[in-house]
C-alpha cells in the first residue's frame, strides 16, 4: 500500500509538471503572434517571395500540438499522446542541434544573407513606417549604420550621393546613425544631413561608421557565455521534458500492469 501511494505521488507530480510545462509554450506562442500583429512582417522583409507570417503560423501550430499532446496525455494518462509528445520534442531538439551546427559551418553564407537582407530593407526605408522604426531601433541599439558601413545608405533613393538626387537627405544618413549627445533632451532628426560629405575623420564624430553586421558579431563574441548559456538552458529543458514524459509513461504502464 505504501509503495502504491509513493508511486501514485510520483505520478501525480509528473502529471502536474507535464501539465504546466506545455503552457509555457502557449505563452511563447502568444508572444510570437502578438509580435506578428504589432508589426507588418510581410511588408518589411524581402525574402524572395516567402511571407514570414506563415513561419509564425507554422511555429504556433507546432507548439499548440505539442502543448495539447503534453497536457491531455498527462491529464488522461494517455501513453500514446505522451510518447508523441516525447518523440516530437526529441525531433525538435535534434533539428535545433542540426541548425546550430549548420549555422557554425556556414557562418560566412549566413553573414552574406544578413548583409543582403539589411541592404534590401535599406532600399525600402521610407516605404514602410514599421520597417523604418525597426531599422532605427537596430542602428541605435547596436550603435551602427548600414550593413557594413554608412555608405550602404547609397542604396536608398533619398540618401544616395548621386547628382540626380534632389532630396534634402542627399549624402546623409537617418538620425539613428548619429552619435548621441547626452546633453540633448530632444532628438535631432536632421543630424544626419550631409554627414557623408564630410571627411571620414569628421564622420566618426557625427555618426556611427561601423556596420550593423560587424557590431552584431562583436556583441555575440562579447556575450558568448550568456548566449551559449541560454541555448544550453533551453536544450536542458527540452531533455528534461522528454525524460519526464518517458518516466510518466513507464509509471502508467507499471500501474496498469499491476492491475
Amino acid at each position: 500500500m505504501r509503495r502504491w501511494r509513493m508511486e501514485g505521488g510520483v505520478v501525480s507530480l509528473l502529471r502536474l509538471t507535464m501539465f504546466i510545462r506545455p503552457w509555457k509554450d502557449e505563452i511563447l506562442k502568444g508572444m510570437g503572434h502578438g509580435l506578428g500583429v504589432l508589426s507588418n512582417i510581410s511588408s518589411i522583409t524581402d525574402l524572395g517571395g516567402f511571407d514570414p507570417v506563415w513561419l509564425f503560423l507554422v511555429v504556433g501550430g507546432v507548439m499548440f500540438i505539442l502543448g495539447f499532446a503534453g497536457c491531455i496525455g498527462a491529464l488522461r494518462e494517455n501513453t500514446f499522446l505522451l510518447k508523441f509528445f516525447s518523440v516530437f520534442l526529441g525531433i525538435i531538439f535534434f533539428l535545433e542541434l542540426t541548425a546550430g551546427v549548420l549555422a557554425f559551418v556556414f557562418k560566412d553564407w549566413i553573414k552574406d544573407q544578413l548583409y543582403f537582407f539589411i541592404n534590401n530593407n535599406i532600399r525600402a526605408y521610407r516605404d514602410d513606417i514599421d520597417l523604418q522604426n525597426l531599422i532605427d531601433f537596430t542602428q541605435e541599439y547596436w550603435q551602427c549604420c548600414g550593413a557594413f558601413g554608412a555608405d550602404d545608405w547609397n542604396l536608398n533613393i533619398y540618401f544616395n550621393c548621386t547628382d540626380s538626387n534632389a532630396s534634402r537627405e542627399r549624402c546623409g544618413v537617418p538620425f539613428s546613425c548619429c552619435t548621441k549627445d547626452p546633453a540633448e533632451d530632444v532628438i535631432n532628426t536632421q543630424c544626419g544631413y550631409d554627414a557623408r560629405q564630410k571627411p571620414e575623420v569628421d564622420q566618426q564624430i557625427v555618426i556611427y561608421t561601423k556596420g550593423c553586421v560587424p557590431q552584431f558579431e562583436k556583441w555575440l563574441q562579447d556575450n558568448l557565455t550568456i548566449v551559449a548559456g541560454i541555448f544550453i538552458g533551453i536544450a536542458l529543458l527540452q531533455i528534461f521534458g522528454i525524460c519526464l514524459a518517458q518516466n510518466l509513461v513507464s509509471d502508467i504502464e507499471a500501474v496498469r500492469a499491476s492491475w
